[in-house]
């Protein structure tokens, strides 16, 4: 499958920003949990934790729409 750009309101953007956009909608309810359970607390860089999450999730969303 080739991704094309995508139409948003009359202008063209490239599908990577809506998959990125799509991934930080996915992460934000895991840092709201992963701060009520208290998970930030016990890694040494809670900020490079969110960084890798929201890598996985964005090469998740990348490898679904591309299948």
């Amino acid at each position: 499958m080739s991704f094309a750009e995508v139409n948003v309101f009359g202008v063209y953007v490239a599908p990577i920003s809506i998959m990125m956009v799509a991934a930080w909608l996915i992460l934000q309810p895991l840092r709201w949990l992963a701060s009520k359970v208290r998970i930030l607390r016990l890694v040494w860089h809670p900020a490079l934790l969110e960084f890798a999450v929201y890598v996985i999730i964005l090469s998740s969303v990348v490898l679904l729409v591309g299948n």
